[in-house]
């Protein structure tokens, strides 16, 4: 009895194990998400490229901040994407000499405070793009204006509390000096 006990404890614990590569769909369909992207940041750039005549310097501006956002947008799915399978799956085996410095080193903590800074910087250039068309003289509805400064707020203060409850959990699971 505990011999089966055993085999069935075995069985059950490598199937919740290897249960871990139900997420490789998921990443594949981040990849497919960035591709996406990609052609959408193209599509900006090209529509950019041919207005260019005719671009006032705050449609420059904006048309910068639009392909600084995609591209923002881009990192925040390859950390995702890449820091995930590797903490969640299976390492990544690309060859040492091709490998980003910050692979393997960005766990799970690491890489919840990159995507509050990305999701930041994203809000960040939303609320300057709302800004820019103000100063264009363009109509801003005052309600959405100040939705957005909340909820960049928020992101601001849930970062601060996240790194903030990152570090004490750190420092108690340190070893005393």
């Amino acid at each position: 009895m505990s011999r089966l006990r055993s085999l069935l404890a075995r069985g059950v614990s490598r199937s919740l194990f290897d249960a871990r590569w139900i997420m490789a769909p998921f990443y594949f369909g981040l990849v497919v998400a960035l591709v996406l992207l990609l052609v959408v940041f193209l599509r900006e750039l090209a529509e950019g490229l041919l207005a260019l005549p005719q671009l006032s310097p705050v449609d420059a501006v904006l048309l910068t901040l639009s392909l600084i956002d995609l591209s923002l947008v881009a990192n925040l799915l390859l950390i995702v994407t890449l820091a995930g399978y590797e903490n969640f799956v299976a390492r990544i085996d690309s060859g040492e000499e091709r490998r980003p410095s910050w692979m393997g080193t960005v766990d799970f903590a690491a890489m919840k405070m990159k995507l509050m800074g990305s999701i930041i910087a994203i809000s960040a250039i939303a609320l300057l793009r709302t800004f820019m068309k103000l100063e264009e003289g363009k109509h801003v509805e005052p309600e959405l204006l100040r939705m957005m400064a909340v909820i960049h707020g928020l992101l601001l203060v849930s970062a601060l509390v996240l790194a903030i409850t990152e570090r004490l959990a750190r420092t108690s699971k340190a070893p005393p000096p």
